[in-house]
């Protein structure tokens, strides 16, 4: 009776516990962007355009974000990289 009962051991419950914790916390930080409507996104956009993040561009029909040159044909793609965009640079700003 000296030798612990495998299925009483919960040494390891705690170390499961906090890595469960931390993917929650990761999860919760990640913007996501399944959501962006058309309304929300002609809004960010226009935020964005009045901003001089982006630049429309009449003769071809398209969107460039300036910060990294794309050029979009479509409002919601742009809104839905834009926020992939600036997510990637907050994290990269964070790690540094």
């Amino acid at each position: 009776m000296t030798d612990p009962d495998i299925l009483d051991d919960t040494a390891a419950d705690h170390e499961r516990h906090e890595t469960e914790l931390l993917a929650q916390d990761r999860d919760a930080a990640r913007v996501s962007t399944a959501d962006v409507d058309e309304t929300t996104a002609r809004q960010l956009v226009s935020d964005l355009v009045d901003d001089g993040v982006v630049t429309a561009v009449a003769e071809q029909r398209v969107l460039v974000h300036e910060p990294s040159g794309e050029a979009f044909d479509s409002i919601r793609q742009l809104a839905v990289f834009h926020r992939g965009w600036s997510t990637a640079c907050d994290a990269g700003r964070v790690d540094e």
